[in-house]
């Protein structure tokens, strides 16, 4: 029994295979192997269809939420900027108001060459720093009258201008981006000479005639009763 184990072992030796891709016999390219072909996957059911229309259901339903949650963060971020800068500006304004009635004594003393030493100094580093902070001065003579920017506390006219003009500017106005703390007050010229021009049209009124008058008169005048002796 050991001589047949060994001669089957003999028999059937190491397997050797040749993957050289030249044959040396022949000297040609060997062609490769084909490989063995794939199964095909087999086709999907009837549920597997179901299960893929109700993912992407709940994929889109997903996509939409997420879209809405994304647009009302972004609407709840534009409010509260808008709101915040909202509130800056208003207390921003209600500072810088109580400050006009100091500028106005700074701008009545440099009128009157009385802005000298450290008042100066301190005068002119409250108005640069009302400036930074965005406060600006409006009002110059000249320019057209405007409701909106300019309040008329005198009023007169003139021929040497031909619309509605602010020709005096007796306290500017001071504003902050689009909002205006005060209007500026102005003395207001209109064009023209004024009520007098009004007069020749009453001395063009038609002067009643002589026997008009004398008609008036007599109908103005009593009649006498005559008397009993006649």
């Amino acid at each position: 029994m050991t001589e047949r184990h060994d001669d089957a072992e003999e028999r059937e030796g190491p397997v050797i295979r040749d993957k050289r891709r030249i044959d040396p016999e022949t000297g040609k390219v060997r062609e490769p192997a084909e490989p063995a072909p794939e199964s095909s996957p087999s086709a999907p059911t009837a549920t597997d269809n179901e299960e893929a229309a109700d993912i992407k259901k709940q994929l889109a339903e997903r996509t939409l939420d997420l879209q809405r949650l994304q647009a009302e963060y972004s609407n709840y971020r534009k409010r509260v900027d808008r709101d915040r800068a909202t509130v800056r500006e208003q207390a921003l304004a209600n500072v810088l108001s109580e400050l006009l009635p100091v500028l106005d004594d700074i701008g009545r003393a440099r009128e009157h060459d009385e802005l000298n030493g450290g008042f100066k100094q301190v005068a002119e580093r409250l108005e640069g720093t009302v400036g930074k902070l965005g406060l600006k001065s409006f009002g110059t003579p000249g320019e057209p009258f405007d409701p909106n920017v300019h309040e008329a506390l005198m009023h007169s006219f003139s021929a040497d201008v031909s619309e509605p003009t602010a020709v005096q500017i007796l306290q500017p106005g001071y504003g902050i981006g689009e909002r205006i703390l005060r209007p500026a007050r102005v003395a207001v010229a209109e064009p023209g000479g004024g009520p007098d021009e009004t007069e020749p049209e009453r001395a063009e009124e038609p002067e009643r005639s002589e026997a008009a008058e004398a008609q008036t008169e007599t109908e103005g005048k009593p009649e006498v009763p005559a008397s009993d002796d006649d």
